[in-house]
């Protein structure tokens, strides 16, 4: 094209405007889904009625989407994605217990937790400032409140004498503990931190709709969706001014170290069920954002009225727990004998007040929806005041004259339990009473009657909506927001500037008031908006200086140690099982075929006994070869009852399971899927094929697991610090294979087969040393060569000597704090590489008892090992500090 001048230009026609960006305001009226069933909608902040038109978003949701722009609106989809790969990245969970096959445990089969990953809805509940401090005052009020009836239902009882509350209701709740009658906690503060459930009604006020007073959950999910939710929407969390969490959970540390007989060189733990909890995620999360200790019930010990949590370096003291622990399972000395969550004596600790705990045992009766008609009266009584914030209306149907007056019109309620279940109470899942038919309602009825106290009625009730991001439009959920209350340590209140707001996973839920986590709902972050400055107060890591690392210290907990010693344990045994499964089953085939002579059976039929592969119950391999075969393979899998592979394999990632936090992903996914691929695949084997077992595909299972065990092996090896939690680790591998080889070598020389053919081809097989022992001694069948590689040769990871070695080290490093009890018990370890070698090699009984000597000199350092650092039942005398 010529080039044109510039008397030309005015020639050329106009070029076309760029459409005008969208405006995210009308595309989120146009997008919103309509709501006109009477519930007040957050979206437009008002209540749409049937058959009037939806107004459009309310001005706080205006802002919103105005700070985005066009760009923000037209990304929602992609942010919602990048919400939930976050949520992946970080492992947010809640875990629900499935029905699927147990874990095995120190203390047997356990249940099996399936993770699900943390369910987080995009779009943030927006709160102003006005109706915050409502919110504010209210929750402060009720918080002051339930403390005061924590002290007098505890102490004085004059709320109990003067009818204000039915003894027949509190002193019946199962969650009302009378070993703590007459105790007074450190400071007088019973409830550390509240949570109150909350929702907006019809009226366009917000109700409480009930509350958590025993060990609230959620303050470790709040964290978890502030810190994603932000990030996606940086421009309207900035210009919108919403309060920051940080300082409210920097204060409620400090406030408790106020409380603490030791103050500010308070030790602060928190205290978890453990991993298979349904909110562990969020527990090791808040530890870890607190900078506090994560324990469970078997880290801590009581001595002399004090709490000590136990780690490797000794004793260390414990001034408070942030407990999560439900009540009943806290002590089983007087309370559940059999909980193994609890900690013996730890009752009688609070009651010393020698440690505080968040909150006091014995806090769960509050919780119950029978007493929410006598709170206003109780208010009134003790404060003369009336609640700010009401609660919605419910019938205790214990009180006779509100039962019969309500009977006829059972119909208008929903009916919940008064109390929690127990062995002393009935508890049920809430009825709908408007869902039930003529005969249901009669049934119902008739079911209060026979039980009137354990019943609570409560009326129904339109809870507010929250518009949520589905598939392209904004669809209103039915939502619940929780707030959480905590102590200032100076009989003070403050609330969390956030809270955990919970939407409905259906847009017309049937229940629609008792939204579960655990039943599918959805959860949302809360942005509460300020009218004054945002406080900049962030507990992130800070970048680390040289001064800071100078005496750094990590401490290593008994319970993580223990697991640690066990994942090595468990390792080793999985792959010395698995290995030794194949070579019998390879013998036990050639034997059936003739290609193999029948002495070995009793060999492979001793081995198979010792090392869990059958139960005692299996016939003898020499007197039925197919049925030992037959019992062998039942074995194999986790569900038999008798610790063969699938059992140590379950137990191994049982283990790696209570250590989450200590392995990488790579290890933890590496350790699941090895235990579920060899389940499935060797299911997929024993089902298809009827009685006629194809062993070459049993035998191909079990080598594929040996491979990954070998990759596990690796990753433990190589990719995992060396600090004490490992040297345990290591040690308990050791252990595992010093016993395990030093019984198979004095089993096969006390039979006088391990110098034949097959048998000496089976020890150089389960020793994995069959190619170093032909690249070395070629096709020799003697004592000597064969001894020096298994038991001498400290080149061999595989032979005794270097095991016992590497033992006595890592050994040694670990307790290089008592160098004398280390020096002591280094003593009696064996030395496989000073026993001689022509001693050995010569016919009598002195290799077979230098062998058994030395697989009962594992056990024996296993037990010490237990004592001193997990139990710390020797020297703990002498290891306690302050």
């Amino acid at each position: 094209m010529p080039e044109l001048t510039p008397s030309q230009w005015s020639l050329l026609p106009d070029e076309p405007e760029a459409p005008a960006a969208p405006d995210p305001l009308a595309q989120a009226a146009s997008s919103a889904l309509r709501s006109r069933d009477g519930h007040f909608y957050e979206l437009t902040g008002q209540v749409n009625r049937p058959g009037e038109p939806q107004a459009g978003p309310a001005l706080r949701w205006q802002r919103f989407f105005e700070a985005g722009g066009a760009v923000g609106w037209q990304e929602l989809s992609a942010k919602a994605l990048r919400v939930q790969r976050r949520v992946l990245e970080d492992g947010a969970s809640y875990n629900v217990h499935s029905d699927g096959p147990p874990l095995p445990g120190q203390g047997g089969l356990e249940a099996a937790p399936l993770a699900r990953h943390w369910p987080l809805e995009l779009l943030p509940m927006l709160i102003d400032p006005d109706e915050w401090r409502h919110i504010e005052a209210g929750a402060i009020q009720r918080a002051r409140l339930l403390d005061a009836v924590m002290a007098d239902i505890y102490g004085e009882r004059r709320l109990l004498r003067d009818g204000l509350l039915p003894a027949s209701l509190v002193l019946a709740d199962p969650q009302y503990l009378r070993a703590m009658h007459g105790s007074r906690p450190p400071g007088g503060v019973h409830l550390h931190v509240q949570a109150f459930d909350l929702t907006r009604c019809a009226d366009g006020h917000w109700w409480v709709v009930g509350q958590r007073t025993q060990a609230p959950s959620g303050l470790g999910y709040v964290l978890e969706n502030r810190l994603i939710i932000a990030q996606q929407f940086p421009e309207a969390f900035r210009q919108m001014a919403v309060q920051r969490l940080a300082a409210s959970y920097r204060d409620f540390i400090q406030a408790l170290t106020k409380l603490s007989p030791a103050g500010e060189r308070s030790r602060v733990a928190l205290l978890t069920p453990g991993p298979r909890n349904e909110t562990y995620f969020e527990q090791a999360f808040l530890a870890r954002y607190l900078g506090i200790t994560l324990v469970e019930g078997a880290d801590l010990t009581v001595r002399g009225d004090k709490v000590y949590l136990k780690t490797l370096a000794g004793l260390e003291r414990v001034h408070v727990l942030l407990r999560r622990v439900d009540d009943t399972w806290l002590d089983p000395l007087e309370l559940r004998p059999d909980s193994i969550l609890g900690v013996p004596g730890l009752l009688q600790a609070a009651r010393a007040g020698e440690v505080v705990i968040a909150n006091v045992p014995g806090a769960g009766w509050l919780e119950s929806p029978g007493l929410t008609a006598f709170w206003p009266g109780v208010a009134e009584a003790l404060f003369g005041e009336k609640l700010v914030l009401p609660a919605i209306q419910s019938w205790w149907c214990g009180e006779e004259s509100a039962w019969q007056t309500l009977r006829p019109r059972l119909a208008e309620f929903v009916v919940v339990p008064t109390f929690s279940a127990s062995p002393t109470t009935l508890s049920f899942n809430p009825v709908v009473a408007a869902e039930l038919d003529a005969t249901g309602l009669q049934a119902l009825a008739a079911r209060i009657d026979a039980n009137p106290t354990a019943y609570t009625l409560q009326a129904r009730v339109k809870p507010t909506k929250q518009p949520v991001w589905v598939r392209g439009a904004l669809e209103p959920r039915v939502a619940v927001l929780r707030v959480y209350v905590m102590t200032d340590g100076q009989g003070g209140w403050t609330v969390l500037p956030g809270g955990l707001a919970r939407v409905a996973p259906r847009r017309d839920p049937l229940a629609d008031a008792w939204l579960s986590i655990q039943r599918g709902s959805l959860s949302a972050d809360t942005w509460v908006m300020t009218d004054g400055e945002v406080d900049p107060t962030t507990l992130l890591p800070q970048p680390l200086q040289a001064t800071d690392l100078r005496d750094v210290h990590w401490t290593v907990t008994s319970r993580a140690a223990e697991n640690l010693f066990w994942l090595g344990r468990y390792t080793e045994r999985a792959e010395n099982s698995a290995r030794l499964a194949r070579h019998v089953i390879e013998a036990s085939v050639m034997v059936q075929r003739g290609a193999m002579p029948p002495p070995m059976l009793p060999l492979l039929d001793a081995l198979a006994r010792r090392h869990g592969l059958v139960g005692g119950n299996a016939p003898r391999a020499a007197d039925d070869p197919r049925g030992f075969e037959r019992a062998l393979l039942a074995a194999l899998l986790p569900t038999s009852g008798i610790s063969s592979v699938g059992w140590n394999l379950r137990a191994l990632q049982g283990c790696a399971q209570s250590l989450r936090e200590r392995l990488s992903p790579e290890t933890w996914h590496l350790i699941h899927e090895t235990a579920a691929q060899f389940e499935t695949q060797l299911r997929a084997v024993l089902d298809r094929s009827g009685s006629a077992v194809p062993l070459t595909d049993v035998l191909n299972v079990l080598g594929r697991v040996d491979t990954h065990l070998a990759a596990i092996t690796g990753a433990q090896t190589d990719r995992m610090t060396r600090d004490d939690g490992w040297r345990l680790l290591s040690i308990g591998r050791q252990i595992e294979r010093l016993s395990f080889h030093a019984d198979v070598l004095a089993e096969s020389f006390e039979q006088g087969l391990a110098l034949s053919e097959d048998g000496f081809a089976l020890l150089l097989g389960v020793f994995d040393s069959t190619i170093t022992y032909r690249a070395q001694f070629q096709a020799r069948r003697e004592a000597p060569p064969l001894l020096h590689l298994l038991v001498h040769n400290t080149d061999n990871p595989r032979s005794l000597a270097w095991v016992a070695r590497t033992l006595r080290e890592r050994f040694a490093k670990l307790a290089r704090h008592d160098p004398g009890w280390a020096a002591e018990i280094a003593a009696d370890l064996p030395v496989p590489d000073a026993w001689p070698l022509a001693e050995l090699a010569a016919p009598g009984p002195a290799l077979v008892q230098h062998l058994r000597r030395a697989a009962l000199q594992a056990g024996e350092l296993s037990s010490l090992i237990s004592q001193r650092y997990f139990a710390h039942v020797i020297g703990a005398e002498q290891r306690v500090w302050q």
